[in-house]
């Protein structure tokens, strides 16, 4: 729980007391290579923080194929947040990578931590405003880079799911093909 507590601590000014408070809402969790933290058409009754591992967040497109949207390492918050936050069926499915440890928050234990603490209140919103801004940078860098701009990106702020992702959910994820994929790693490794 000390990463746990250590990123609260970065969000907004949290004691040792508070947090123990307060702990007893959050449980850990292991999610075995493959399986499934939320998926489509279930709703969501948990959020989490990963304390260690990757997950790969993906939607099903009118094609049936499987739309990688996102990627969510060690450190970072985790949902299918329209689900959990509307407490209705999931639109995406959130799939480990590899084994990973997560401290999760079930929807009905968050709604208590928010009535009894203002603090807990100020924590949610602080991460709701940081969550949106990180969906706003990806709807940018989307837009406005180009293949090769978004995977130098990746390479740099997520070195872990370039070796931990597959060559497919890479792809997916930067909106190109594989054959495109394995032409730019190419063309960097010159």
């Amino acid at each position: 729980m000390e990463s746990f507590k250590l990123f609260l601590k970065s969000i907004v000014p949290l004691s040792d007391q508070e947090f123990e408070k307060y702990s007893q809402y959050f449980k850990t969790r292991t999610l075995a290579r493959n399986s499934y933290f939320a998926e489509i058409g279930k709703t969501s009754h948990e959020a989490a923080f990963i304390k260690k591992g990757l997950l790969r967040t993906y939607y099903i497109n009118e094609k049936s194929e499987e739309v990688t949207s996102c990627f969510c390492a060690e450190n970072n918050l985790t949902a299918s947040y329209k689900s959990f936050i509307s407490q209705q069926h999931s639109e995406l499915s959130i799939q480990a990578v590899e084994d990973t440890e997560l401290i999760t928050i079930s929807y009905n234990d968050l709604q208590i931590l928010y009535q009894k603490s203002a603090l807990w209140q100020n924590i949610g919103r602080s991460i709701a405003e940081r969550q949106y801004m990180v969906m706003e940078q990806y709807a940018s860098v989307l837009c406005n880079e180009s293949a090769k701009e978004k995977y130098m990106r990746m390479l740099e702020e997520q070195p872990a799911v370039i070796n931990k992702a597959s060559v497919n959910d890479i792809a997916s994820y930067l909106g190109i093909t594989r054959r495109t994929l394995s032409r730019i790693r190419k063309e960097i490794s010159l």
